[in-house]
């Protein structure tokens, strides 16, 4: 019996320290996530002061209401998933506590039957005589230890209804702090849900205001669309200077040395067949890269999500790619993402080491194009650019000035493409919030 107490002790002990382990670990982390959360949603809050109200800056206000609203409503998840934790908690308190009475009951009914057993032979004369009836000495010193060792067991039995009392006690009050902390959840549950109705009915103004003047946003975004066009145009003719520069140089390259030809068996027997492979590289990977530019691509994709944004104040106004204003017709397709800044003129900066590969005009505005191994960074709408091509820079660098914003007049912005090869891919997860 002892055995076996021992036994369902260490289990419940093992079970809850588990329990208790991993629900800290994930109280921690969603209070991780929770944190991060608050911080974005007052970073963009922080960000739409200062264009509210702006009538040219609407498309901004809704992007930003807009990410605001999906980050109030992982926010609810979040509280929402500690609720879960809290009443699996619960649950597994209430089993427990149901699992511990059961043995309580248990201990007692059998501790009650050892007292009736040792109330009916409680006379000294029933020991004496069960000691000294035995064969030999040996048989009365075996029924001696016989008699410390139930006496012992008495003992242990009252010990086992104790710790088990304790343990249900504890779960007791475990079970109170949670049903406190639930409390505490639910009441910042209905919090943000009020704030999430307010936000939904701030978006659906600017939404509204924006239906109003579709007609003017969509001359806007008609021109943003000339732009891309315009930049992504330039931007392959860079790339096809690249490709045959790689061509040109693959080409001088097999010619100083030479690779001998093997020609297959089969191949030889059969008139006009050849095994010449080919030196030269398809466009799809034109880049003859050096050890350096190896180790310097390798860094920059190591990178990922902890480049430094390309301007010191600035929020994304348009997202990458596929893009559609609310339910309007206002929509797109951006090769990368569109930065707006408060102030036109504040300088626009590499996110990571690299040379300038070539700075040239989109209209009548500038463009810096900057590699990293086989990665590229694109800097477009700029009024001046401080750096030329072949340039070295270093992360931070001041690569030139942000134009104004055509839209607006009032604020900045920055048209900010990366692509690896001659394929554009999002910038936002590779920033760093």
């Amino acid at each position: 019996m002892r055995k076996i107490f021992l036994f369902l002790s260490l289990f419940t002990f093992f079970t809850s320290w588990l329990f208790a382990q991993q629900s800290a670990e994930d109280k921690a982390q969603l209070e991780k996530e929770r944190l991060e959360i608050q911080k974005e949603i007052q970073e963009i809050q922080n960000q739409y002061d200062k264009i509210k109200g702006q009538k040219k800056q609407m498309i901004g206000q809704y992007n930003l209401l807009d990410r605001k609203v999906k980050l109030q409503n992982k926010y609810i998840d979040n509280i929402n998933r500690e609720l879960r934790y809290i009443d699996d908690g619960i649950y597994l308190s209430n089993v427990e506590i149901y699992r511990l009475s059961k043995q309580l009951d248990t201990l007692k009914a059998q501790y009650a039957r050892s007292i009736v057993y040792a109330y009916k032979n409680r006379s000294t004369y029933d020991f004496l005589n069960f000691i000294f009836s035995a064969n030999n000495f040996n048989d009365a010193i075996k029924r001696v230890a016989y008699l410390k060792s139930y006496r012992s067991y008495r003992e242990q039995q009252v010990n086992n209804i104790k710790e088990t009392q304790t343990l249900i006690a504890r779960r007791k009050e475990d079970q109170l702090v949670k049903k406190n902390q639930k409390d505490i959840a639910l009441k910042n549950q209905t919090e943000q849900v009020k704030i999430l109705e307010g936000q939904k009915k701030e978006k659906d103004i600017i939404l509204t205001s924006l239906k109003s003047k579709e007609k003017d946003l969509g001359n806007q975004l008609a021109a943003k669309k000339k732009r891309d066009r315009d930049l992504k145009n330039a931007i392959e003719a860079i790339a096809k200077r690249i490709i045959e520069a790689g061509k040109k140089k693959a080409a001088e390259e097999a010619l100083k040395n030479p690779k001998p030809v093997t020609t297959s068996p089969v191949a030889s027997t059969i008139p006009g067949s050849t095994n010449i492979k080919s030196t030269v590289k398809s466009d799809s990977y034109y880049l003859e890269l050096n050890a350096n530019e190896k180790a310097l691509g390798e860094n920059f994709e190591s990178s990922k999500s902890r480049l430094p944004w390309p301007v010191d104040q600035g929020y994304v106004c348009i997202h990458y790619g596929l893009y559609q204003i609310g339910d309007t017709k206002l929509k797109g397709d951006n090769p990368g993402i569109t930065i707006c800044t408060p102030l036109p003129g504040v300088n626009a900066k590499s996110v990571f080491d690299g040379e300038v590969e070539s700075v040239f005009n989109v209209g009548d505005i500038k463009a810096v194009m900057i590699r990293h191994g086989k990665y590229f960074t694109i800097y477009s709408n700029l009024s001046s650019a401080s750096v030329s091509k072949g340039s070295m820079v270093k992360t931070g660098q001041s690569i030139g000035k942000i134009a104004v914003d055509d839209e607006d007049g009032t604020g900045g912005k920055l048209e900010f493409v990366l692509m690896i090869e001659t394929k554009n891919i999002n910038p936002e997860p590779w920033l760093h919030r």
